[in-house]
């Protein structure tokens, strides 16, 4: 691990390279899939549980961010079998909706391959020369009570220490770094895949360990909501404990 000089004179340990060029490769990424993502969820902002939804079934979860939203505009119900209404029904729009997103369904399938390559790269290399041990993940003794909430009360009192220049991190940051490289990140793109009918075509079990299409498309969007959380506080965090040093030292290792 390469050594630089950190706070009052005390060495640091520096960003190794690998973990640099995976950390912007996977930022661009993300950047790209929340993009092209909001503007997919645009087309049809409902959430539900299960196999199926649509504009005619209940949503578990209506989100306001798009024409498309309680439109409201139908025509009357036709039924499609003889008994009327108490079996299948159809009915047309007479709203103009938003579908414009085939351009943004292709970026987002295309930069998922610039998280999950490098993501796996990650995770091979951090497991193999112990990065995780060293730096990501949180000991017993840092998630006593006490220290967790000592870290908890200086976040709150925005007491943020100054940037080392390299993996010093605090409790806190380490709970964070560990919840989204092994539960987060890999729920997004599970859930992701779930939602391809080639990928369930050969692989049904995904459907059976989400609960159907439409589930998996709502795990998606939490944990694709929680990854845009968490690199919101990320950023500011960076901002606050000495932006030009972070970048610095996550972009040149010094």
């Amino acid at each position: 691990m390469d050594q630089t000089p950190g706070v009052a004179g005390q060495p640091a340990d520096s960003h190794a390279r690998w973990v640099r060029v995976i950390h912007w490769l996977a930022a661009a990424s993300v950047l790209t899939l929340a993009v092209s993502g909001f503007v997919i969820l645009m087309a049809h902002p409902r959430l539900y549980w299960g196999n199926v939804g649509n504009d005619l079934t209940p949503p578990l979860l209506e989100l306001p961010i798009s024409r498309n939203h309680r439109h409201g505009g139908w025509t009357p119900p036709q039924p499609f079998v003889a008994e009327g209404l108490a079996g299948p029904v159809s009915a047309g729009r007479t709203f103009d909706i938003f579908n414009q997103n085939g351009w943004a369904r292709s970026l987002h399938f295309l930069a998922a391959w610039g998280l999950v390559l490098p993501g796996l790269a990650y995770l091979v290399a951090g497991l193999a020369g112990g990065h995780f041990r060293r730096h990501l993940l949180p000991t017993a003794r840092e998630l006593a009570p006490r220290h967790v909430w000592q870290d908890v009360a200086a976040h709150l009192r925005f007491r943020i220490p100054p940037a080392a220049g390299g993996p010093r991190y605090g409790v806190l940051q380490k709970c964070a770094y560990t919840l989204v490289v092994f539960v987060l990140a890999p729920l997004m793109v599970l859930t992701g895949l779930a939602m391809s009918p080639a990928v369930t075509a050969s692989y049904p079990v995904l459907l059976d360990v989400f609960g159907g299409h439409q589930s998996a498309r709502t795990l998606h969007f939490f944990a694709s909501a929680s990854l845009v959380l968490f690199l919101i506080v990320h950023v500011a965090m960076v901002v606050a404990s000495g932006f030009t040093r972070q970048v610095r030292g996550m972009t040149l290792g010094r």
